[in-house]
């Protein structure tokens, strides 16, 4: 299950084990809050992984217990190989969880030895979307082209991303596709199902 930006009174209000029962990992992809994620990660008994949004400045001071922080790095559950890049494009200068075009390009940059290492990854999670991959024209909501590059070269299964809302524009897409990638807009939660590979 992916989550982003708006708590589900379905899943949070109205919680129902049963609902959750055929959950084996949880990601959240932002702008959520700390009590909210440590709340599925204690019920579910599954992993939860997390990159942050543009508004999660608390995690500093009060991280979400129990959870993954996999913001830089690339994290391996089962064989799928995560990697997470959190953050929006920066429209507020020096605003914390906010990066310029040439800023996410050296995060990623700094990738490069785990991607070697991992020989690629199969998710990538983040809170933006990629430019003109389901974003939006104003500068708060424009997707990152650095994105884009790391999905034509490693052809992920899956990249998955918040930020952009449902009540935004009429345009809204849960899903897209980007070459081979598979791409799902985690606003308030949806549920993919990933073929685990053999061992």
């Amino acid at each position: 299950m992916v989550f982003a930006d708006q708590k589900s009174k379905l899943l949070y209000d109205y919680y129902d084990p049963e609902r959750m029962k055929d959950i084996d990992l949880i990601i959240s992809c932002g702008d959520l809050p700390q009590e909210y994620l440590s709340f599925f990660v204690t019920l579910c008994n599954v992993p939860l992984l997390y990159v942050r949004g543009n508004h999660d400045k608390s995690y500093d001071a009060n991280p979400p217990e129990g959870c993954t922080c996999i913001e830089d790095d690339i994290y391996v559950y089962k064989g799928i190989r995560i990697l997470g890049l959190g953050g929006s494009m920066q429209y507020i200068p020096g605003a914390p969880g906010q990066y310029t075009e040439w800023q996410m390009r050296y995060r990623i940059r700094k990738l490069g030895f785990k991607l070697w290492r991992h020989k690629g990854f199969d998710i990538l999670v983040t809170h933006a979307p990629a430019y003109q991959v389901n974003d939006l024209p104003d500068l708060p909501h424009r997707g990152f082209a650095a994105f884009l590059p790391l999905l034509d070269k490693y052809r992920p299964k899956f990249f998955l991303h918040g930020h952009v809302h449902a009540n935004y524009a009429r345009g809204f897409k849960r899903t897209d596709t980007y070459g081979e990638t598979t791409v799902v807009n985690a606003y308030e939660f949806y549920v993919v199902e990933y073929p685990l590979k053999d061992h």
